[in-house]
């Protein structure tokens, strides 16, 4: 699919659909912020004063304006890789070009974001939905068991229901998204007409001013000021969804100001009546809309759960696709959106990962500590890999003014990470653990892939010289096509000597295909391959998927049938070869990954089989098994 289709036909559809969609998935974990930043930012007061009110506030409202609008709306947003955004795309862009040592930090660097996305993933459900149902204590204290038994069933509900996809539930996600940011924006307002001082706070000196008179505690303060900001990466990551403008507009026309308007309403309640700091959000509503409003809470955190679930499915795609994680099972939801995917192992394991963060913490608060680090860890490295790509194209004055606004928010950022590893017995150690866990296994399967590519590249001869031989001295031929999938291009793959040596056929015309993944997220239909003639029975293809594509053999025979007539690829004439690898791990044989062998071999024997990943009927499939010693 190309990038134009990926657009969600922008050209065709109404730019007011465009932005409530928007509005459904990419604001919905940021959206939902206002429910606990305030009560946690200002936990450790008793009874805040006025002046530590208006300087927390606003410390907040220029990190909105910093981090939020000017890093990721207005400068991140220009990196993107052919329209799409994300770390891992950012990642690609960052290393096109690039060899050696910068390449392997820039690729670090990418993953390590990635990394700790999975740990947002994980946490972001489990607080967004705790926060919201939390208020139902706010109702009547007899209702706080219920808390923890009714987030898990709102949990269970919507894991449950990925299989389905999100095509028909999200286009109810953009109307009520819309809605919850009117209601944020109307009670913010509401109170702010009550306590119209606390506007005060848009005066950057009351944040100078609160830095100066308590530097460590300002420094302390920014691990809980940064919840403010979860989900700022999302603005970038589904940028290939909505494109730059509609994420822009919906931003700066609605979602910014009603998330202000809220925060300041907040602000201004607590001015007026201190007490409310155990719950600042809800308290904004009068009595007879609280219950009305935790309802509308629980489905807006509902929305922001679906939205980073939906996200660890396309990041996991793209790792798998950039060769960093084993062949998965990916089921396409939509026949229209290729976005739309279901990832059964994932989602398990998300589904596994969020219940256990619910039972074992049991609030929101308590989550609170370790979401920051997650957050802050992978707009650290969006800064950092942006440094490679944003002043790339820029010369003299220009890049030395890109150079120091990036610098700038590098410093930020890096100030923020390092708040809340302050955290990290609190529960910072939780996404960290998970990070580094999954960073080691995607380093693994890297390198295990590749010590099996360069062995095989070792032991295998020339494909055009072998296939000249067997034509001098033809062994008996079948009728019919037989497509050989080889992992190196130009050498014979394994699956035709055994085919050769067990069967002693072959057919009469022979196509090596090689599969590549692209450092792009989508490659044109018609720049799908290239196809080279080796012998007078034989041809060499090379095919090219981007990594946000899903590999697809049959389609692409269908194509090359159509350019090349003299090849026949008649589906019930054509048979596929493959090698099945078995992976042996030999105990003393001396290897660079040391005890990684036996936990990629496990990897190995856990992947889904190529013939399901590239979509192969497997009735015309013949495997020719082999091992491969690590």
């Amino acid at each position: 699919m190309t990038q134009e289709h990926v657009a969600l036909s922008g050209d065709h559809s109404p730019r007011a659909a465009m932005l409530v969609g928007a509005l459904g998935v990419v604001f919905g974990d940021i959206g939902t912020s206002p429910l606990y930043t305030m009560r946690v930012a200002l936990s450790g007061a008793v009874r805040p004063d006025a002046q530590h009110i208006l300087g927390v506030l606003s410390m907040l409202f220029w990190l909105l304006v910093g981090v939020a609008s000017i890093k990721y709306v207005i400068c991140i947003l220009r990196a993107d890789n052919r329209g799409e955004g994300g770390t891992l795309a950012l990642m690609e862009l960052a290393v096109r070009g690039r060899r050696g040592r910068a390449r392997a930090w820039l690729v670090t660097l990418g993953l390590i974001g990635a990394c700790l996305f999975y740990g947002d993933s994980m946490i972001t459900p489990a607080i967004s939905v705790l926060s919201a149902v939390e208020g139902i204590g706010i109702v009547s204290h007899t209702l706080d068991p219920w808390v923890i038994p009714i987030s898990i069933l709102v949990l269970l509900a919507l894991f449950l229901l990925q299989s389905r996809g999100t095509g028909t539930v999200g286009r109810l996600f953009g109307p009520i998204m819309l809605v919850w940011f009117l209601v944020l924006g109307v009670l913010g307002a509401w109170r702010i007409i009550q306590v119209p001082e606390v506007i005060a706070a848009i005066n950057p000196l009351w944040a100078l001013r609160f830095i100066g008179d308590a530097p460590w505690e300002t420094f302390v303060l920014l691990g809980a000021l940064v919840l403010a900001l979860t989900g700022a990466e999302a603005l970038y990551a589904d940028m290939g969804h909505f494109g730059r403008p509609a994420i822009r507009r919906a931003w700066f026309g609605l979602v910014a100001p009603a998330l202000a308007l809220c925060y300041f309403g907040q602000g201004a309640l607590l001015l007026h009546d201190p007490s409310a700091i155990r719950s600042p959000f809800f308290l904004l509503a009068p009595p007879w809309a609280l219950v009305p409003l935790v309802a509308l809470a629980t489905l807006a955190t509902v929305i922001a759960s679906q939205s980073v679930i939906s996200g660890a499915f396309s990041v996991t795609r793209q790792a798998v696709q950039l060769g960093f994680w084993p062949r998965m099972v990916i089921q396409h939801t939509s026949i229209r959106e290729e976005g739309q995917i279901y990832m059964p192992r994932v989602n398990w394991l998300l589904l596994g990962a969020v219940l256990v963060l619910i039972v074992s913490f049991g609030t929101s608060d308590s989550l609170a500590q370790a979401y920051g680090f997650a957050v802050t860890g992978t707009m650290l490295m969006t800064s950092l890999l942006s440094f490679a790509v944003l002043p790339r194209d820029s010369h003299g004055l220009r890049r030395f003014a890109w150079l120091v606004l990036v610098s700038t928010f590098l410093v930020v950022d890096v100030l923020l990470f390092s708040s809340n590893t302050l955290k990290m017995f609190e529960g910072g150690w939780l996404p960290l653990l998970v990070g580094l866990a999954l960073l080691t296994l995607m380093v693994t399967w890297k390198q295990g892939r590749q010590t099996i590519h360069d062995n095989l590249s070792g032991d295998h001869q020339p494909l055009s010289d072998f296939m000249a031989s067997i034509e001098q001295y033809p062994p008996t031929r079948v009728p019919g096509t037989a497509v050989f999938m080889s992992m190196l291009v130009g050498t014979v793959p394994p699956a035709l000597l055994h085919n050769l040596k067990h069967n002693k056929v072959l057919h009469e015309q022979a196509l090596f295909l090689t599969v590549e993944s692209a450092d792009v997220p989508y490659v044109r239909f018609d720049e799908r391959y290239r196809l080279e003639r080796i012998s007078r029975s034989s041809w060499q293809a090379v095919a090219r998927w981007g990594f946000k594509q899903e590999p697809n053999v049959p389609q692409l025979l269908e194509q090359i049938a159509q350019d090349y007539p003299e090849l026949n690829l008649d589906p019930m004439q054509v048979s596929y070869f493959l090698s099945r690898q078995t992976v042996i791990v030999v105990r003393k044989q001396p290897g660079r990954l040391g005890w990684r062998r036996y936990l990629f071999a496990f990897m190995a024997r856990n992947a889904t089989r190529t013939t399901r990943f590239y979509q192969i009927p497997p009735n015309r499939v013949v495997e020719m098994g082999m091992q491969m010693e690590l």
